[in-house]
């Protein structure tokens, strides 16, 4: 249900107190300029969902009286982070002022207050609720690590998925495996052939921010990998063993171990989706995971446009047509081919940006689209990528309605689809049956 007005703008006294400033509605931004939100827009924020200050900033906000934009100068700006499964469609709006610091490695949603409720501008773009906060019990997830730490007690890589990711990090995908349910992660390579700038797990030490987790520091075996994966494929319900995951640098660069773990692996069960999250960097190593029986891939890119991703990913030894070739050789395998499109209003819906789109989901007869909310400080990503003017913008909601209306048989989501999905009635309300 829309709401019949917009919500008011919120600030942060700066001791994680926050308030609503009922003078001014709130506003989004796109790109670098601010703009009245519609009200259809808005959802409540959904659970799982987290508001954060924003150090150094001040929100903009329109007069209730005057209708005029105008600064909030009674605290720091408010942004939202929105769980996995909903899409952004403007980011908090704010002037940063001259000392203010870097913003970690988060999504920074527009958000305000109504009737005792906060809203985010967003839309839920998946029904899949694998990483829905309700759906995890800490009592499960702390006995199914100790099982698993029991059962593999030699393994490298479940040792690091349950004590670093599941039970330090708290990382979804860990959390499931510990639960013997859907995506199991599968971090390989602690090496990257990208140096980008908002990586999760590395930063250089004279950069201003910090990496959000540490990198995976070993190179797995073959026999660690298959040793839990062939259980996980033949237990699980909606099963997808996944290379490729937020604390490693590049699965590609593991490719031999990665082949000779998928042919294993189905020397001992067909069962399931076997997948990697890439950068796709090298598509004669796609191809062979293919022939060996790879699934799916999805595909990471800030952008459908050379020189917006080359500034952002820092290649080495690669260039952007390579990513498009990876894709190209999946769908020719038959496999399923996605985008992790990382989703920045007023860029990714800028009308140029929308074109080159159009253009890679028809080279590559691209199967899915995952709209992810970008993890980066707005002013620091555009400026490190060096975007002064974004051009004509359609809206993220207008956009997403353009392509789905030309591409029918393209599909949206947040998450890696499982094999049954695939194959089955991909549309329907699929809730991830445990």
């Amino acid at each position: 249900m829309a709401l019949t007005q917009s919500p008011y703008l919120m600030y942060s006294d700066g001791n994680g107190n926050i308030f609503e400033d009922t003078s001014l509605y709130v506003t989004g931004r796109a790109g670098w300029d601010a703009f009245p939100i519609p009200e259809e827009d808005w959802i409540e924020l959904p659970e799982g969902g987290n508001l954060y200050e924003l150090p150094g900033r001040r929100g903009i906000g329109i007069d209730v009286e005057t209708g005029e934009m105008r600064i909030c100068e009674k605290g720091w700006a408010v942004a939202a982070f929105i769980p996995p499964a909903h899409t952004g469609l403007y980011i908090a709006a704010y002037e940063t002022l001259p000392d203010a610091p870097t913003l970690p490695l988060f999504c920074y949603t527009a958000a305000g207050w109504l009737n005792e409720k906060t809203y985010v501008p967003a839309v839920r773009i998946e029904q899949d609720i694998r990483q829905e906060c309700a759906g995890y019990d800490d009592k499960l997830i702390k006995s199914g690590t100790e099982h698993l730490l029991e059962t593999y007690p030699h393994n490298r890589l479940v040792k690091h998925l349950m004590e670093t990711c599941c039970m330090t990090y708290h990382c979804p995908a860990a959390r499931n495996f510990s639960m013997s349910r859907w995506e199991c992660p599968v971090p390989t390579s602690p090496a990257c052939n990208a140096n980008c700038i908002g990586c999760i797990s590395f930063q250089p030490e004279e950069e201003t921010i910090v990496s959000t987790q540490d990198r995976l520091t070993f190179k797995p075996k073959a026999e660690e990998i298959v040793e839990f994966t062939v259980p996980h494929l033949m237990e699980a319900p909606f099963p997808i063993v996944s290379f490729g995951q937020g604390c490693e640098g590049e699965p590609l660069l593991m490719w031999e171990t990665i082949r000779e773990s998928i042919i294993e692996i189905r020397k001992h069960t067909p069962r399931g989706s076997i997948n990697i999250n890439t950068n796709g960097s090298k598509p004669a190593a796609v191809q062979a995971l293919c022939e060996a029986g790879l699934d799916s891939i999805r595909v990471s890119t800030n952008s459908a446009r050379k020189h917006i991703y080359e500034p952002y990913y820092r290649p080495n030894n690669y260039r952007f047509e390579d990513i498009i070739e990876s894709l190209k050789v999946v769908r020719s395998f038959g496999g399923w081919a996605s985008i992790n499109y990382f989703v920045f209003p007023g860029m990714t819906d800028s009308e140029e940006e929308y074109e080159a789109l159009r253009k890679l989901i028809i080279d590559t007869d691209l199967s899915m689209i995952q709209w992810r909310n970008f993890n980066i400080d707005p002013d620091w990503y555009m400026g490190k990528i060096g975007v002064n003017e974004t051009g004509d913008m359609l809206g993220i909601k207008q956009l997403m309605s353009l392509i789905r209306e030309e591409f029918t048989n393209l599909k949206f989501g947040y998450f890696n689809p499982p094999m049954e999905r695939i194959r089955g009635d991909y549309n329907k309300d699929f809730a991830g049956a445990i």
